[in-house]
């Protein structure tokens, strides 16, 4: 058995054999043991070498044997991630950060949160898979409960500033992502935005404040105007019945997130009121949703693929060279504009 655990079998009938550390290493002309480092994600091989390694390693379809190499090295080299069933923006970063996991010779767990299945469960669900390190996609628990979560394996909280507690954080700046939305609203003529709230969350607190803080910049105090909402199309869609029904259209609403803003899109729409024509939208995430022609939604880019690198970055740090001290990633969020913004008419 090789060092990654990769014991060479065949299946029956024939089976070809499965590719062995071996064979990786005699593809690319090199020791075992240094395929293995390059596997394992451990410094040392230069990026040249690393490059060639992860190529034929591609090419031959070699698998490290998860099962032996935990048995052999008492490590599950299992990151352990904590998803939103619902969430098309959440879906997106798992799908990074199963990229980035590989790359580094680790491998993820996924644990869902659903109507039904809270964070506590989903949490409990990854320590008892072995999991060496949690990344919670977008947690509410309180800060202390994550600073004990930490404790039994390193945390990773993705998309959440914390206060108050000291874990390692990868997050856009959400605030200044929903000021650039209103920055952009205010260049196109508009003065009476509205805001579709997305809770009481810490996420959705530094949203309304960099909507609040954005109007007042551009002198709008009194055209501040938040609605309630969460993170669902359906308060969208509510929030969209509300100002039909008031007779005080906006010209423009920022919604707290993508789903939210489909839902306001599709109200309005179906109530024959012109987007962007008549109401600019826009949302938050630029999920995959966003992205269709349908929508075709103005929205802010979080950087996915960056943060779910920065995140597996930060687990590799803590289990692999030792770091102790907390850190915090803060990304730049970018605008994206696409057909739901035009000039007031």
């Amino acid at each position: 058995m090789d060092e990654l655990g990769s014991a060479p079998h065949t299946g029956g009938n024939g089976a070809t054999p499965r590719p062995r550390l071996e064979d990786v290493a005699a593809r690319v002309g090199l020791s075992t043991a240094s395929v293995s480092l390059v596997l394992r994600g451990i410094a040392g091989p230069s990026e040249r070498t690393r490059q060639r390694v992860l190529k034929a390693a591609a090419e031959l379809g070699y698998r490290p044997d998860r099962t032996a190499s935990a048995l052999a090295s008492r490590r599950s080299r299992l990151l352990g991630v904590m998803v939103d069933v619902h969430s098309a923006f959440q879906a997106e970063l798992v799908e990074h950060l199963h990229t980035a996991a590989e790359e580094v010779g680790y491998d993820l767990v996924l644990s869902t949160q659903t109507r039904t299945r809270d964070e506590r469960t989903a949490v409990e669900t990854l320590l008892a898979f072995r999991c060496e390190a949690l990344i919670l996609l977008g947690p509410v628990a309180p800060a202390s409960v994550l600073a004990d979560l930490d404790r039994k394996a390193p945390v990773v909280c993705v998309g959440r500033r914390i206060t108050g507690a000291a874990l390692d954080v990868v997050r856009s700046a959400d605030d200044d992502g929903v000021g650039q939305i209103v920055d952009h609203l205010v260049r196109l003529g508009h003065r009476a935005i509205a805001y579709v709230d997305g809770g009481k969350g810490v996420i959705a607190t530094d949203r309304r404040r960099g909507y609040r803080n954005a109007m007042r910049r551009h002198g709008l105090d009194e055209q501040i105007r938040i609605l309630h909402g969460d993170l669902t199309e359906e308060a969208g869609e509510k929030a969209a019945r509300y100002l039909l029904d008031s007779g005080d259209l906006p010209t423009a609403v920022v919604a707290y997130n993508d789903r939210s803003a489909i839902g306001l899109l599709t109200a309005f729409r179906g109530a024959g009121v012109d987007v962007p024509g008549a109401v600019s939208i826009a949302g938050y995430d630029d999920d995959a949703l966003s992205r269709l022609s349908c929508f075709s939604l103005t929205t802010v880019s979080q950087e996915a693929e960056e943060q779910a690198r920065q995140a597996v970055t930060a687990v590799v740090e803590r289990l692999d060279q030792g770091r102790a001290t907390p850190r915090e990633i803060v990304l730049a969020p970018s605008l994206v504009v696409r057909g739901t913004t035009t000039n007031p008419h």
